[in-house]
């Protein structure tokens, strides 16, 4: 609920001068401080995800070199088999 209240003042050379004030019991809204902190908060928000999108690239990166040499390693032990095999038939014949 808002109260108006009117003061009026007269000087004693006749001028009058009038003043309104304006009471409410609503608290202020302090809107200003809200929208900073929604703007902090976005703008944390966005370098989370880009922190955390640029830790995932690193960890496919990781794991990606991790298979290849794995599958090298594969490959290696696939070749000592086969000259194992060679050699147990060269020693056969």
């Amino acid at each position: 609920m808002a109260e108006e209240r009117i003061t009026e003042t007269s000087a004693p050379k006749g001028n009058t001068h009038t003043h309104t004030t304006v009471i409410t019991d609503e608290p202020r809204s302090g809107g200003a401080f809200k929208w900073i902190a929604l703007l902090a908060l976005i703008i944390v928000g966005i370098g989370a995800v880009l922190v955390f999108s640029q830790l995932g690239d690193a960890e496919t990166a990781k794991d990606s070199a991790v298979a290849d040499a794995a599958a090298r390693v594969g490959e290696a032990a696939g070749q000592v088999g086969d000259a194992a095999e060679q050699a147990v038939d060269e020693v056969s014949k």
